[in-house]
């Protein structure tokens, strides 16, 4: 970035981790400035000014040669080994790969929006949420990744570019002297400068088990996904039964402003609101899904307009219920004309958890909506085996 120094000149690249691609700039980025913007993807708190390493990988297979992994936009990666020192951007690879066992990432690009107490309540497992650096503005800089030292960065190269002020040279100078980028936005799909192949959550996250060799811990997974996804489909009420929802991210500034996001998008943060059958408020109107490039905010008319049964607000991903109450639900009754709005009007407001998800912030995501929503439904149901969760990351598969 300009200003900035390129870096200790005595790292240089690692033999073990080589493109077998490359990862080409693209004309869509001209005149996009990565820290101004506001909403769900802008970041603003401080960097810590050290960072420990991850708790390494436990591997269920002995390496013999190198072996070449694929994702889009990056192309062919080889690896001779699962990384042991690698950092993510986004929840959602930081997910997968500690799934994995690869152990916990480096860098994070904001612990408010990090499932943090996820990973920590998983019994037996070791988490420390200390130990991850904070990416978020100012402090995604090149200097950053130097000090983190990662082998690997799961990070898709795009948004360095779209939110932070990063050049190709910095991309490529990075992946030279410290290791490749692999990743890919699969949060949402609706930005148009997405032009390549999206990935739903279960097949980003079987690329990247083959990243860390662990395809039976992926395919345990993949087990529990489709038990969890059995018990839904069994206990879910008719469709005609179901309730309209409006899912908000609450927008920067005074008044009652929100980002609208649909649940037909397609993206992995969208994921649990498919799965559990909920029909769309948004579906019967013409208003768009957050993006990059769209900021259309909701104001309250719009709310009364679109007259949600359920309204689901993020950013507040693991706040305690009466910080929720607090801070959410209680203004937004006491809001003049709030009720006009049937979820307001009966009570039906719910946090709708954190952005980014992986296969475990997924599960928790998932139960925890099919319990607010469907209560009767689900009140008694188990989705999901904790206990076997730990011990699939532990490798005690």
């Amino acid at each position: 970035m300009p200003g900035e120094s390129s870096g200790p000149q005595e790292l240089t690249r690692r033999d073990y981790l080589k493109y077998g691609g490359v990862i080409t700039g693209s004309g869509l980025f001209a005149g996009c400035s990565g820290t101004s913007q506001s909403g769900p993807d802008a970041t603003g708190s401080p960097v810590p000014s050290s960072q420990t390493g991850n708790s390494g990988t436990d591997t269920e297979t002995e390496f013999d040669g190198s072996y070449t992994v694929e994702m889009e936009p990056m192309g062919p990666v080889e690896f001779d080994g699962p990384p042991e020192r690698w950092t993510a951007l986004l929840p959602t690879f930081a997910d997968m790969a500690f799934a994995l066992g690869g152990g916990q990432t480096l860098g994070i690009q904001n612990h408010d929006r990090f499932a943090n107490e996820v990973f920590e309540n998983l019994p037996g497992v070791a988490f420390d949420a200390d130990e991850i650096m904070e990416l978020v503005g100012d402090g995604v800089s090149k200097e950053a990744f130097y000090k983190m030292d990662a082998d690997v960065h799961f990070i898709d190269p795009h948004i360095l570019r779209l939110w932070y002020d990063w050049d190709q040279a910095d991309i490529d100078e990075v992946a030279e002297n410290l290791g490749p980028f692999f990743g890919n936005f699969i949060r949402r799909h609706s930005d148009d400068w997405h032009d390549y192949r999206y990935y739903s959550l279960y097949e980003a996250f079987g690329v990247m088990a083959e990243v860390f060799q662990a395809q039976e811990r992926y395919q345990a997974f993949v087990d529990l996904h489709e038990r969890m996804r059995t018990l839904i489909n069994e206990h879910l009420p008719p469709a005609d039964q179901r309730p309209t929802a409006l899912l908000i991210f609450p927008a920067d500034g005074s008044g009652f402003q929100f980002y609208p996001f649909r649940f037909d998008d397609g993206g992995i943060s969208t994921k649990q609101w498919r799965e559990l059958g909920l029909t769309d408020a948004l579906a019967a109107t013409d208003v768009g899904h957050y993006s990059f490039s769209d900021r259309g905010t909701l104001d309250l008319e719009a709310l009364i307009e679109i007259d949600p049964e359920i309204l689901l607000v993020r950013n507040h991903g693991g706040a305690s219920e009466s910080a929720f109450q607090t801070e959410v639900v209680e203004p937004l009754q006491a809001e003049d004309g709030s009720n006009g709005v049937q979820a307001v009007q009966d009570g039906n407001i719910y946090n709708a958890g954190y952005l980014d998800q992986g296969p475990i912030i997924n599960f928790y995501h998932t139960d925890r909506a099919a319990k607010d929503i469907y209560p009767n439904a689900f009140e008694d149901v188990t989705l999901f085996d904790r206990e076997r969760v730990a011990e699939i990351v532990k490798g005690n598969i």
